[in-house]
C-alpha cells in the first residue's frame, strides 16, 4: 500500500492544489451544470418512462433534486463575490451536498437492487444511465471546506493525504469517481505567513491551513523556554473563517484500541481572496485532459470469459451472455457478480450466469 508523506514535497504540493481546485469557482459552476444535465434526464424519465416498464423514477425526488440545483445557483452568486460562508453549516453549498447523498441514497430504491439505503447490485441500464449522469457532478472531497461541526469528537476532514492521493479512494462497489489530472508542474507550496491558531479556536480567515505541533526548546531538557520549532501534524485542510479549528486523529491507542483524537495548532499557508475583486480567474487547469484521450481499446481476445463468483481478469464493461441487454463495468480483480432476473410473475430470481467482455479499459491491459 502507498503511503503519502506530508513531508515529501510532491504530496504537498499535490495536496495543496487539490484544495485550491475543490474549492474553486470553477469545479463548483462544473458541479452545478452536471447536476442540472442530471435533474432534466430523471425529470424527462419521471414523465416518459412507460409505466408497463418494471424501473420507475420516484417523482417525490424532484423537488430536492431541483432544490440542489437552486442551491448550487445561490451558493456561485456568493463565491464569484468571494464569500465563503456558502460552506458553513445548512449554507447553499454545504445543503447542497447533504441533500445530494440523500438523492443517491434513494435514487433507486427497488428491491432487487437497493437495500436500507445501500445499493446491493448493478442498477438496470436505463437507470445506470442516470447514476452516471448523477455521479458527474460528484468528486472526491468536494466537502473539503464545509464547516466541521462544533464538538469535542468533530475531527478535520482530511488527517492523511491519501484520502485525496490514494486512487483506492476514488473506486467504489458500483461506480468509479474521476482521479484528478495535475499540471506537469505544480506550484510550491508557499511558506506559513505566521498567523497560528489552535483546535477550537475560531478561524479568522478563509484559505489553506496545515496542521502542526509546536514544540519549545528547553533548558537542561526540563523547562520549556526558548525558540520554537514545528512539525506536520497530518493533512493540509481547507478552514472557513468563522467556523472553529477542527481537532485531529492521532495516532492508534493500544490501550484504549481506538486513535485519539488530538489539539494541533494550525499555521495558515495561504489566505484565500480569489473573486473578491468580482473577476473569475482562468482556471482550465483544473480540468485537463488524461493524457490518452482514447478509454477504450478491443478486449483482448485471450481473455476468458467468466462466470458468477470468479475474480475479473480485466476492467471493462462486461455482458451476461445469453443475456445480451444486461451489462456491468467491473474492475479488475473484483468478484463478478450475479444477476437478478425478474420472471413470469415478476418475481426476481438471482442467476448465475457467465460473463463476456465487451470493451475494455485502456488502462486496464
Amino acid at each position: 500500500m502507498k503511503l503519502f508523506n506530508m513531508r515529501d514535497e510532491t504530496t504537498r504540493r499535490q495536496v495543496f492544489w487539490l484544495l485550491k481546485r475543490l474549492t474553486s469557482y470553477s469545479l463548483w459552476a462544473k458541479k452545478r451544470d452536471d447536476w442540472e444535465v442530471f435533474a432534466r434526464a430523471y425529470e424527462n424519465a419521471v414523465k416518459t418512462w412507460p409505466s408497463s416498464q418494471p424501473e420507475q423514477m420516484l417523482a417525490d425526488n424532484l423537488p430536492r433534486i431541483y432544490g440542489i440545483l437552486s442551491a448550487y445557483n445561490k451558493g456561485l452568486d456568493e463565491l464569484r463575490r468571494g464569500y465563503r460562508f456558502i460552506w458553513r453549516r445548512d449554507e447553499a453549498f454545504d445543503q447542497a451536498l447533504t441533500d445530494y447523498h440523500v438523492v443517491a441514497k434513494y435514487l433507486y430504491p427497488d428491491g432487487d437492487y437497493w437495500e436500507r439505503g445501500i445499493q446491493e447490485a448493478p442498477y438496470p441500464p436505463k437507470v445506470e444511465a442516470l447514476n452516471v449522469l448523477m455521479r458527474a457532478s460528484e468528486y472526491v472531497g468536494e466537502h473539503a471546506a464545509c464547516e466541521v461541526p462544533a464538538s469535542e469528537r468533530a475531527t478535520a476532514h482530511f488527517t492523511a493525504a491519501g484520502a485525496l492521493l490514494n486512487p483506492k479512494a476514488y473506486v467504489f462497489r458500483f461506480y468509479q469517481l474521476s482521479y484528478p489530472v495535475f499540471p506537469e508542474v505544480l506550484p510550491a507550496v508557499p511558506p506559513p505567513t505566521g498567523i497560528v491558531i489552535r483546535s477550537g479556536d475560531t478561524v479568522p480567515v478563509d484559505g489553506i491551513w496545515e496542521p502542526v505541533t509546536i514544540t519549545r526548546g528547553k533548558v537542561l531538557g526540563l523547562i520549556p523556554m526558548g525558540a520554537t520549532s514545528s512539525e506536520n501534524a497530518g493533512c493540509f485542510n481547507y478552514l472557513v473563517q468563522g467556523t472553529r479549528a477542527p481537532r485531529m486523529t492521532g495516532a492508534f491507542n493500544e490501550s484504549s484500541g481506538h486513535a485519539e483524537d488530538v489539539d494541533v495548532s494550525w499555521c495558515l499557508l495561504w489566505k484565500d481572496d480569489r473573486y473578491t475583486d468580482g473577476t473569475i480567474p482562468e482556471e482550465s487547469e483544473y480540468f485537463l485532459a488524461t493524457p490518452e484521450a482514447v478509454s477504450y481499446i478491443e478486449p483482448d481476445p485471450v481473455i476468458p470469459r467468466v462466470r458468477t463468483g470468479e475474480v475479473c481478469p480485466a476492467t471493462g464493461h462486461w455482458q451476461a451472455t445469453d443475456h445480451p441487454e444486461h451489462q456491468v463495468h467491473v474492475l479488475k480483480g473484483v468478484v463478478m457478480p450475479d444477476l437478478v432476473i425478474k420472471d413470469w410473475s415478476d418475481a426476481g430470481k438471482v442467476h448465475y450466469v457467465e460473463w463476456t467482455l465487451l470493451r475494455q479499459d485502456k488502462e486496464g491491459r
